[in-house]
């Protein structure tokens, strides 16, 4: 049985206004979706927007580098999987 996921909502300083992303022109009804949790859109972006090194990042987002280094992994594994694939992409709030 795996440990249970520490919840780093108070350490997310950004709430998109936006929730899901879609390939132009397909119903949303014919598309798989991916689901990216706040975590993972927050370290993308301190990662990619804020320019922030991964241990500085980390320390914003009040956890390990390893544990920082996890979640954008899994946010570059799925942001992936959605272009690549055509699927849409959804942010949840908890996951």
């Amino acid at each position: 049985m795996p440990r249970p996921q520490h919840c780093l909502c108070k350490a997310i300083k950004f709430e998109p206004n936006i929730m899901y992303f879609k390939p132009q022109g397909v119903p949303m009804r014919h598309l798989q979706v991916v689901e990216l949790s706040l975590e993972e859109i927050e370290a993308y972006r301190l990662r990619h927007i804020e320019d922030m090194e991964q241990q500085a990042a980390a320390e914003k987002m009040d956890t390990s580098t390893s544990t920082y280094q996890r979640i954008l992994y899994s946010a570059y594994k799925k942001i992936a999987d959605a272009l690549v694939n055509g699927k849409a992409i959804k942010i949840v709030k908890h996951k």
